[in-house]
């Protein structure tokens, strides 16, 4: 295994760790952070054998890792990263907030003004409560939904894959050790695109459903009205609709849900590329749920409801207000959707030209992709889909989903679609041969499995 010792562009870092091989790093990491990332969707078990151990520094839509390589990468900071790694106009944004100190000790001028130019953005929302992760917005907008209608049931959306870490959605996934049965059961199931699940859910439950919690889309959109409909039938039966658009945000749409399908939710949580890479996340919503989380209504019963110290730190609230201007500028939202217009009908094209095209596709829409691979008995296979992957990380691309920025031009297009050309001729040979010819390593794993 390569080691590195000195690379063309690493001059500016520093670690202890340089000169260790790839499996020296990934054996130390694992040694030292449980599943060796931070996040699940960042573990080993995620990619091909031959990606790199680890990843070293990112630049525009290109990431350097561990094993000297350069790549192209479409995974973006795991969706976080809409217009380019280390984007000198954010960049400088938030480092003029570091100067400011970062992080004060009371609340700050750069907060206020954070929070005017957010909300600005979502129409028909009043108040925003800014945090670092996801799971901490979604968490707080169903604890506001309970505390507003004093129910106890949630109902989400079972086909949207992640929603939180917290014990009210893990508990409902097969990864639930350590939850509590009683947490777990308060949480119900409808499916997505079937209005008639989510009326049997408040049939089944009546009066007892403080919200209805999902995604208004992912690479598979809502049909005949069906985002209304939720909506409709949420505050028919008491209950608040809340719009989880951490995956969409800056890629999808601004807001979504208003912006694509004309439906205006009660909370929505935002997050990932709204600060491209910056970590920030948000609840936005309207005032008389909102303030429940408040301090100014005296004798009131509070409702605690975010509070965390690097919620207001200065350096990534820098950051939207400068990501908000560039999009501005840019118009980023509607070039993130030409280009995948282009990469859509681009691949699919290579893949029927090949031969495979009911084996290999591009599916969704320019708002939100996802690559499908299936083997010869046409059922999805995580191995031909690590098959892959591997042939792109050959090519130097990395590509565990599909996620491009304003840096991605013209010249990274036609190095994707020859890149893809490459790895389908070996897929489709893979599927003539079998696997065990072409396929290194162990294939990649879901990430919400029971067993490792």
């Amino acid at each position: 295994m390569k080691v590195i010792k000195s690379i063309k562009g690493f001059k500016d870092i520093k670690s202890s760790n340089f000169g260790l091989s790839e499996n020296q790093l990934r054996e130390k990491a694992h040694a030292l952070i449980p599943g060796g990332a931070h996040t699940y969707s960042r573990g080993d078990d995620q990619f091909p054998e031959n990606a790199p151990a680890l990843v070293v520094k990112g630049k525009g839509c290109y990431i350097w890792g561990s094993n000297g390589e350069k790549y192209l990468d479409y995974g973006m900071g795991l969706r976080t990263v809409t217009i380019g790694y280390a984007t000198p106009e954010i960049d400088n944004a938030a480092i003029a907030e570091i100067r400011k100190g970062t992080n004060l000790t009371k609340s700050s001028l750069t907060e206020l003004d954070a929070a005017e130019k957010v909300l600005k953005l979502f129409k028909g929302m009043d108040m925003v409560k800014f945090a670092k992760n996801g799971s901490t917005v979604t968490t707080a907008a169903v604890k506001l939904a309970r505390a507003y209608t004093d129910r106890k049931y949630i109902l989400r959306c079972i086909d949207h894959p992640f929603f939180s870490y917290d014990d009210w959605f893990i508990g409902d996934t097969v990864v639930k050790k350590g939850i509590p049965e009683e947490i777990s059961s308060l949480t119900i199931n409808f499916k997505f695109n079937d209005i008639e699940s989510v009326k049997q859910a408040f049939r089944n439950y009546p009066n007892q459903i403080a919200c209805v919690i999902m995604e208004p889309t992912t690479h598979i959109q809502p049909e005949n009205g069906f985002l209304k409909e939720v909506a409709d039938i949420t505050h028919k039966n008491g209950a608040v609709f809340i719009s989880d658009e951490i995956s969409c945000t800056f890629r999808t749409g601004i807001f979504t849900t208003l912006d694509q399908y004309g439906v205006t939710p009660d909370l929505v949580t935002v997050g990932k590329g709204m600060a491209n890479g910056y970590p920030l996340t948000a609840l936005v919503g309207k005032k008389e749920i909102m303030n429940l989380g408040g301090i100014k209504k005296e004798g009131e019963e509070r409702v605690f409801l975010i509070s965390t110290t690097y919620g207001g730190e200065l350096i990534s609230l820098g950051a939207i207000q400068a990501v908000i201007d560039y999009y501005k500028k840019h118009d980023v939202l509607n070039y993130l959707w030409s280009y995948n217009k282009k990469f859509i009908s681009g691949i699919n094209k290579i893949s029927s030209d090949i031969g495979i095209e009911d084996k290999f596709y591009i599916e969704g829409f320019p708002g939100r992709m996802n690559y499908v691979a299936k083997d010869n008995s046409g059922k999805s296979s995580f191995e031909f889909r690590t098959l892959f992957h591997q042939e792109m990380v050959k090519n130097k691309i990395l590509i565990p989903w599909i996620v491009n920025s304003y840096a991605h031009g013209d010249k990274e297009l036609k190095m994707t679609f020859d890149a893809v050309t490459n790895s389908l001729e070996v897929y489709k040979k893979a599927l003539k041969a079998g696997l065990g010819h072409y396929l290194k390593g162990k294939p990649q794993k879901p990430v919400f499995r029971q067993f490792n």
